[in-house]
Formats: structure tokens, C-alpha cells, sequence
């Protein structure tokens, strides 16, 4: 069995970003680049996989982005994964791109079942993995918490509004994880070694048409600094006062 898992190379949730001049993108001057975190249940998940049907599997990353992304793909291998292939693109891509080039690799490399984190941390779109069942006709199960794969079968528990459900789809098939899925391993000393030894094909990404058009970025107002109204309870009428009158939330 051919297992995909599609890795995103983001920036740390701790930095602090900037704009580019342009106001479309983030300044990367700075910026600490990690995987993202959501994909690392997915790399987990698709070891446990593998680990599991045996030494016929083969899990395959399939990134998309710049040299920069070399440094998280290289953390997967020591990880575990037999191989990764790089599709390379400097240019900035809506969802559908992105999620188009992915999908091309995924039909070529001929792979049965593929996990992917369930957003990444820089836009949180949570699109790709369904954007991927979609171009490839695959079954899509999203936002998981708990997987069996018996044979061809899939059953699955992902997270709703208020609660969870449990659903079955047959393979191929896209999932996307969530945080509880499991508990990402930590690459070993000779995960890391061997991982020296394992090779990043890199080929272009497939030209996709953008259906979306970024117009701006800013950041966030910054935060009104907070008051101390008192230091007892003869503060508490005029607590509630101002958030009635001013914070309007009772």
C-alpha cells in the first residue's frame, strides 16, 4: 500500500509576523519555519499505518513550496517516512492550487490512502484535503480523532459541533486529522542518521489556475489596555455599569 501524507512547512505559531511590503504576504525575515502542527498527526498516523500492513507499505511526503521546505521534510524521514518528493514553486497559490499540484503527485505516485493535516496554521483555510478527494474522486473523511482500517474499509470518529460521530468509507480515500488522533513520535538517532541517506525528489509543481485572488493583509487592531477599577467589592457597580454601557455585553 502507497500512503500520502501532505506537509506543510509554516511559520512557528510563537513568531512574531510581519507584513511584506507588498501587503499580501508575511516578511520572512526572521520568521521560524516548523512543520505544521496539525500534519504531524497525519505523518503519525500514517507510520502507525504502515506499521501495520507490513513492509509492502510505503509512506511517501509530498510537499509543496521552496528549498525553505527541505528542513520539515527532513524532519518526517527521521521520523520514519521511506521517501518525499518536493514540488517546487516560489509563486503564492490560493487553495485550489496548491491542492491541485498535490493531487497530480498523489494520481502519479499511485497512492491508496492519504492524510493530511486539517488546516495548516498560516491561512487555517481547512480546504486542502477535501479540495484533494475532490480532484481525485477519492472518499473524504475530515477532522479525525480515531481510525481503523480493516482490509479496504475505513472506520473513523471525527469531531462535530457539540460531539463526535462515527463514519465508514471505503478506500481510496483522503483523512484529515486532528489533535487526539495520536501522540506524534519524536524522530530517533537512527531515524536521523538514516534519514542523511534518503533522497528529496524534486520536480515543478503542476501550473493550476487561481480561483481566488488574495487583495490584503494587516494584523490585528492591537488590544485597548485593560483598568483596575478597584481592589474590592465597591468596584462591582461600576464593573457592571461599564459592561453594560461600554462592553454592551449584558
Amino acid at each position: 500500500m502507497k500512503i500520502a501524507v501532505c506537509v506543510s512547512h509554516v511559520p512557528d505559531t510563537a513568531t512574531r509576523i510581519k507584513l511584506g511590503q507588498d501587503g499580501k504576504t508575511i516578511d520572512p525575515d526572521g520568521v521560524t519555519y516548523v512543520i505544521n502542527p496539525y500534519d504531524e498527526y497525519a505523518i503519525e498516523e500514517a507510520l502507525k499505518t504502515k506499521e501495520k500492513f507490513g513492509n509492502d507499505s510505503e509512506v511517501i511526503i509530498i510537499s509543496l513550496g521552496t528549498d525553505s521546505s527541505k528542513e520539515s521534510i527532513r524532519k518526517t524521514l527521521a521520523m520514519g517516512a521511506d521517501s518525499a518528493v518536493l514540488l517546487k514553486d516560489e509563486t503564492e497559490r490560493d487553495s485550489f492550487g496548491v491542492a491541485k499540484a498535490l493531487a497530480d503527485e498523489i494520481k502519479l505516485q499511485g497512492c491508496e490512502i492519504v492524510f493530511c493535516g486539517k488546516q495548516s496554521v498560516d491561512y487555517d483555510n481547512n480546504i486542502i484535503g477535501q479540495l484533494i478527494a475532490e480532484l481525485l474522486e477519492y472518499s473524504c473523511i475530515t477532522v479525525v480523532v480515531d481510525l481503523k482500517i480493516n482490509g479496504s474499509k475505513i472506520t473513523a470518529e471525527r469531531e462535530i459541533e457539540g460531539g463526535r460521530e462515527v463514519v465508514e468509507c471505503k478506500l481510496p480515500a483522503v483523512i484529515t486529522t486532528q489533535k487526539g488522533l495520536n501522540e506524534p513520535r519524536y524522530a530517533s538517532l537512527k531515524g536521523i542518521m538514516a534519514a542523511k541517506k534518503k533522497t528529496i525528489e524534486e520536480k515543478p509543481a503542476t501550473e493550476a489556475e487561481h480561483l481566488t485572488e488574495l487583495i490584503k493583509m494587516h494584523l490585528p487592531a492591537p488590544k485597548n489596555p485593560g483598568r483596575i477599577l478597584g481592589t474590592d467589592s465597591s468596584a462591582v457597580p461600576e464593573l457592571v455599569r461599564l459592561l453594560r454601557e461600554e462592553a454592551k455585553v449584558l
